[in-house]
């Protein structure tokens, strides 16, 4: 099961990729094209490791099916580890959303 983006995260393309920032952490973490797509396939756009490899497949015909599944578990075990995104199980309740809203509004703000 994939994991879902953690709601206390900003995400923001870039030319070259995207950077996502915690609101709660503080943490920046930089994407390149590859992981700002993967990014933007966490769900609800797909629910599988699997989908998302397909995806990948499609867009990088020259790179093996064997690297683009290892690089994607590889993000997103990196992405846990800087709690960029939740495991299912760990999903917020509607207080802690709303919470994070407004941060997420006030640092836009600044």
């Amino acid at each position: 099961m994939l994991p879902i983006p953690n709601p206390d995260v900003i995400y923001r393309s870039l030319s070259e990729g995207a950077v996502l920032f915690s609101t709660r952490d503080e943490v920046y973490f930089g994407l390149n094209d590859v992981g700002a797509r993967v990014w933007e396939l966490l769900p609800p756009a797909a629910a599988t490791v699997d989908e998302i490899c397909h995806e990948l497949a499609g867009r990088y015909p020259d790179a093996s099916p064997v690297t683009i599944r290892g690089d994607v578990e590889d993000l997103l075990a990196a992405l846990a580890e800087h709690g960029l995104v939740l495991d299912r199980r760990e999903e917020p309740e509607e207080e802690d959303a709303a919470e994070t809203a407004a941060r997420t509004a006030d640092i836009e703000r600044r």
